[in-house]
């Protein structure tokens, strides 16, 4: 069934779009969730009318949402925590935190517009991205911090405690041939002194 997509449908096609889809897709998804309607010469022609209404305000959309990036756009906030022992924190930040603490420093993001892979679950400053829109996203830096002032421990690099010190072969040398002399004068007393006991 050939259809004109009504907005953007993921693994389909973009709005405005006209798709030759499975009939299934089309009367049991698209159709019934106003995502698509059917292609028919009547419904091309509103649509075509239609269609420019809606990309000019979409146009206005995107300009707006890029405007509130650029305000948004390398924004730092602080998040404190409770935390216990080795400094980890209870729970974790979550979107919803970051958004609220995004208000409390004056910018209206909504929780959903927040992208965070995985709760935020350590001590630190993590980069988030917020899309605004399609196509439009700023980057936000979000401090977590210990609710006693605690912050992140600094990385511990570990090192030999000891280093054996070689000594070079020829001081190794010296050293043997300086110590054979004076063992063999002592060889020398011990036989005279022998030679004397005996007469």
């Amino acid at each position: 069934m050939r259809v004109i997509l009504t907005t953007d449908v993921e693994s389909v096609g973009k709005m405005g779009e006209i798709k030759e889809v499975k009939n299934g897709l089309a009367r049991n998804y698209l159709i019934p969730k106003k995502l698509a309607i059917r292609a028919t010469p009547g419904n091309m022609k509103v649509w075509e009318q239609k269609s420019n209404i809606i990309m000019k305000r979409e146009e206005g959309l995107k300009v707006e949402a890029q405007g509130y990036a650029s305000k948004i756009d390398g924004v730092s906030v602080s998040i404190a925590v409770k935390v216990g022992e080795g400094n980890k924190i209870f729970g974790s930040v979550t979107s919803q935190n970051i958004s609220a603490a995004l208000k409390e420093a004056g910018f209206e993001v909504s929780r959903k517009d927040i992208k965070l892979e995985s709760p935020i679950k350590v001590l630190g400053t993590h980069d988030v991205s917020v899309k605004l829109y399609q196509d439009v996203e700023a980057n936000i830096s979000v401090t977590v911090i210990g609710e006693n002032g605690e912050v992140a421990e600094p990385e511990v690099i570990q090192t030999e405690a000891e280093t054996t010190e070689e000594i070079p072969e020829e001081e190794a040398a010296e050293t043997e041939t300086d110590a054979e002399p004076e063992e063999l004068e002592e060889e020398k007393e011990e036989a005279e002194e022998t030679k004397e006991e005996e007469s």
